[in-house]
């Protein structure tokens, strides 16, 4: 019979002010009798995240969120293949071979960001809702691509600089918003304590064809929101993304 160790399980990025996952995952653990608890570490420096696992020999998974998602590569013994063709890790898999050393593991890079964002996205696309805009280039924002790419969305990065396959704020005419009816959010624009911000795009361009969807979900409503439901556009934010993307990682820590 295998005996079950008090396992540990955490979130690094920074800042962490607010944290779905911890209360989620201790409320899951507390209402399910889990021996484990989900601990929030905030580190300033990616460079710190060894001194997390020589401190925590009981720790079994972490998620990754802001600014770490591509930044932790470089730690991973492996990659799943989403989270190599992606670039970006969300979730991090130890693996530990019995009787070894508290300094003996593996590490496993996956991305559950796709799922979750692929399945709150879906029941809202229709053919108008064929072309997007991504508002953002950093590690959430090559999640999003993916997502759209399973599901036959055509998109578009913006972000404050051109380059290939991205275009800048400047360049949001009427005619291009007019072709994009799914704007996806994945900057931190508009993320509590900062709720009086919001991308700079042309909010007046919107219709009620538009989906304006952002990957935030605290506040519930962020400015973006605001904005675009103004316009008569449809919104969402991403609680239901981070729902999807927590029981993803339960299932990766599990396997």
């Amino acid at each position: 019979m295998k005996i079950e160790h008090h396992r540990v399980f955490g979130l690094i990025g920074f800042p962490l002010t607010h944290s779905f996952s911890k209360s989620y995952f201790n409320d899951k653990f507390a209402a399910e009798g889990i021996d484990a608890e989900y601990v929030n570490f905030e580190l300033p420096d990616i460079g710190d995240l060894m001194e997390v696992f020589d401190e925590t020999p009981e720790l079994s998974g972490l998620n990754v969120t802001i600014p770490y998602k591509q930044q932790i590569i470089p730690y991973m013994d492996e990659l799943d293949e989403e989270a190599r063709r992606i670039g970006a890790v969300n979730v991090v898999k130890i693996i530990r071979a019995d009787g070894a050393a508290d300094d003996d593991f593996t590490l496993v890079g996956y991305n559950s960001d796709v799922i979750g964002f692929r399945d709150s996205i879906s029941p809202l696309l229709n053919p108008e809702r064929k072309r997007a805009l991504i508002l953002g280039t950093g590690g959430a924002s090559k999640a999003v691509a993916r997502g759209l790419e399973t599901l036959g969305v055509e998109y578009l990065f913006v972000s404050r600089t051109a380059r290939k396959g991205v275009i800048t704020y400047g360049d949001l005419t009427p005619e291009v918003m007019e072709a994009h009816k799914v704007i996806v959010n994945t900057t931190p624009l508009g993320m509590y304590p900062h709720v009086d911000e919001c991308p700079d795009i042309p909010y007046g361009c919107l219709t009620p064809e538009h989906l304006c969807y952002d990957l935030l979900y605290n506040p519930d409503v962020t400015l973006f929101m605001k904005k675009s439901a103004a316009q008569g556009a449809e919104t969402k934010n991403g609680l239901e993304m981070l729902l999807l993307q927590a029981f993803e990682s339960w299932r990766i820590w599990n396997k």
